[in-house]
């Protein structure tokens, strides 16, 4: 299916993209099939040369597969002087043997499966909008492998294009009733590291250093450093201490999720958790990590979105909103260096990283016109 010539106005879009949903549901259960757990290389390398193939099946033009440490990330572009990037990624949370037990199913207006939602309904949703739209020829999509797990790999490929283009759409899916993201937290995760020295838990408890009561107190330092009325949260997630039930722990280690509003309190929680000091004579603490995604403010999105309301209205989608959320996704880092930034682009559904993942077939005809009409809109403003 190559490039349409000419334009479509905004109904003719929105019913091209509806009369595609067959296809684009055919797509996705192939697409959601083929398993992409981060940092599973070998399956991401399957998912990146399904993806590519189907850039060129739908739009008449390849796609370039960048291999990266972490996975190989599929870049595609319209033409040479692209003013739009639209950003995604293949990668999922879920572990792979995921699908032996809980493939891609369809019931009724809802399709089910892992990753469908996050994010690979809004890919496909993506591609198809974009093979409908001649000024696809100044539009490219960078679909990366790691963002999952951070985005080390890919955030500078990422930063390089949205300085390139100028403005940049995020796939991430909708928030609750398909609202747009026109602002995300800063997000971040530290390890807390605990020594201690082992001993017999039964004869000479005396002569360790227990690092599972150290980790204790430390929780209790953690929570503390909150600040909800802020916007920011620190949560311990996971913890992990001892191997044996009559040996005094030696090591111990906590897990923290940390969201920011402001960027200076980026700073304070970096700086308050360095500082964590043992309470338990002998015991050590070494602390990892960092807010690695900056807060997108909504001052990066307001102009964008503003832009998707007129194209939702001659779409025919009514009371679009834009919302600001706590999750992070790769618009944090355009958005950080001054990139007008617009996100939650992708599927309508819910149930994210989650068991109940889901999304409503019958809004993905219009989710790709959206797509693809503010990517137009950007293009010729």
């Amino acid at each position: 299916m190559s490039l349409t010539t000419g334009t479509p106005t905004a109904s003719e879009l929105r019913e091209q993209m509806q009369a595609r949903v067959p296809q684009m549901v055919e797509q996705l259960g192939e697409f959601v099939n083929l398993e992409s757990p981060s940092l599973d290389v070998e399956h991401l390398q399957v998912s990146a040369k399904y993806l590519a193939g189907l850039f060129e099946k739908v739009t008449g033009r390849r796609a370039e597969i960048i291999h990266g440490e972490s996975g190989p990330h599929v870049h595609w572009k319209g033409g040479d002087n692209t003013k739009v990037l639209i950003v995604g990624h293949h990668d999922t949370v879920f572990p792979l043997g995921t699908t032996a037990t809980r493939p891609f199913s369809v019931d009724g207006d809802i399709a089910r499966g892992p990753g469908i939602f996050d994010m690979k309904a809004g890919i496909v949703q993506a591609i198809h909008g974009l093979s409908a739209i001649s000024d696809s020829s100044q539009v490219e999509m960078l679909i990366t492998a790691d963002e999952e797990v951070g985005s080390y790999t890919s955030r500078e490929l990422i930063e390089s294009r949205a300085r390139a283009t100028g403005a940049v759409l995020v796939l991430e899916p909708s928030a609750d009733g398909g609202a747009l993201k026109i602002a995300r937290k800063g997000v971040g995760t530290f390890t807390v590291h605990i020594g201690g020295r082992a001993s017999h838990a039964g004869l000479e408890p005396e002569k360790g250093i227990n690092a599972l009561v150290e980790l204790a107190a430390q929780v209790q330092c953690i929570v503390a450093m909150a600040r909800p009325e802020l916007g920011t949260t620190v949560t311990p997630t996971v913890a992990t201490a001892g191997n044996s039930e009559n040996v005094v722990p030696d090591a111990a280690m906590i897990k923290v999720d940390v969201r920011v509003v402001l960027p200076e309190e980026k700073e304070r929680i970096e700086l308050e958790l360095s500082q964590l000091k043992p309470t338990v004579s002998g015991a050590t603490i070494k602390v990892t990590g960092s807010v690695n995604r900056p807060p997108m403010h909504e001052s990066a999105g307001r102009a964008l979105f503003g832009v998707a309301e007129v194209v939702a209205k001659d779409l025919g989608i009514k009371n679009l909103q834009g919302v600001a959320v706590g999750g992070g996704s790769d618009g944090n880092f355009t958005a950080a260096i001054g990139i007008p930034t617009l996100d939650g682009m992708g599927a309508v559904g819910g149930g994210a990283h989650a068991i109940t993942e889901h999304v409503l077939i019958s809004t993905m005809g219009e989710r790709a016109a959206l797509v693809a009409g503010v990517a137009r809109a950007l293009v010729n403003r």
